[in-house]
């Protein structure tokens, strides 16, 4: 084993040992890279914890190593087209010239002030111009977004990137964000374009996977590991806060210490959250869900002594949050480990 601890609990930041989301990455990567790409916009969406931010990363990681190029991640709360121009100007050589040369952008606080030049007073035609630019220079332009959700800057940029890319122009984007601020931004009047954009959502890591990291990274029995791994049930945020946990502990195993600190995280750094937003009736439907590993749906209603009618919305609220998985007709069971003690101990 290595001597430090390889897992991390702390949300953004990429942990020494972590399962990549190969398939994603691969996806997305040659779709945008490849020599007439049929889309230029990808999604990733998913509940806190299960790896968009790390995914993101790498996109970005694989692109900022090939020299044709340029990439920039903006907040979901600047003034996006700003953001990218300013970038663009301070990280590009040939653009730093170009526009000191050929655009006098002072009014947005970039580059130097020609009094030869009018002001130019559109981000949008600045953006477009420099775009211009990077085709004849033959490089493209990667735009990140983590977090992202429904903001003026946002709305105004995917807007715009619409008319961008209808006039060919290398300008490519990747976001990341959770189920409902995705959907919010998806369901915008005049975004279109956007909600159509391909969607990958954070799935459960392979247990497999799981298992046989635990097995090598933690030194510990193949019984033991595959406990742990389905434990987690595949959740990225439970399968790195487990491990944190594990590696720390003297006995290298799961003990009744490490299941509560285990248990402790997850409550404080994503279930209070996720539990806060839930409407009434998602929280009364799931306080009897957890009662078992699986129920029938039928047995749902007869138990809440509700009807179909009564369960159709709470059911697509808390399946799109990621909480419940009703992907077997008529079963319903949780997707999130230990949400059932979560519930049971600290809610009911």
């Amino acid at each position: 084993m290595i001597d430090r601890n390889p897992y991390t609990i702390s949300f953004g930041k990429i942990p020494t040992r972590f399962i990549s989301r190969s398939s994603i990455i691969d996806s997305i990567t040659d779709a945008i890279d490849s020599e007439v790409p049929d889309e230029q916009a990808f999604k990733l969406t998913g509940i806190r914890g299960t790896g968009k931010t790390v995914t993101l990363t790498a996109i970005e990681r694989y692109f900022r190593k090939r020299e044709e190029w340029i990439v920039i991640g903006v907040r979901p709360d600047a003034d996006i087209m700003t953001e990218i121009t300013s970038n663009l100007y301070s990280a590009v050589p040939a653009l730093t010239k170009f526009i000191d040369a050929n655009l006098n952008l002072s009014a947005f606080g970039i580059g130097l002030n020609l009094s030869r030049k009018s002001p130019v007073t559109s981000m949008d035609y600045a953006l477009k111009t420099l775009l211009l630019e990077l085709k004849k220079e033959e490089k493209r332009l990667l735009i990140t977004i983590d977090e992202a959700r429904k903001t003026k800057g946002i709305v105004d940029f995917i807007q715009e990137f619409q008319i961008l890319i209808r006039e060919e122009l290398p300008i490519y984007l990747v976001v990341a964000g959770l189920y409902e601020d995705i959907e919010s931004i998806e369901n915008t009047d005049g975004l279109t374009f956007f909600l159509r954009a391909t969607k990958f959502e954070m799935t459960p890591l392979n247990i497999t996977y799981i298992r046989s990291d635990y097995q090598k990274t933690l030194g510990i029995p193949y019984e033991e590991a595959e406990k742990m791994a389905f434990m987690t049930k595949g959740y990225a945020f439970a399968y790195q806060v487990l491990g944190k946990y594990v590696w720390d502990s003297e006995e290298k195993r799961l003990t009744d210490d490490v299941l509560l600190k285990f248990d402790e995280v997850l409550s404080d750094k994503v279930y209070k959250k996720i539990w806060s937003e839930l409407a009434p009736k998602d929280k009364y439907f799931l306080s009897f869900i957890v009662k078992k590993d699986k129920m029938e749906a039928s047995e749902l209603l007869e138990m809440t002594k509700q009807n179909h009618s009564a369960w159709s919305i709470p059911r697509a609220r808390l399946k799109e949050k990621g909480i419940i998985d009703v992907e077997t007709r008529g079963v319903i069971s949780i997707k999130l480990p230990r949400f059932r003690e979560f519930v049971e101990n600290d809610q009911v």
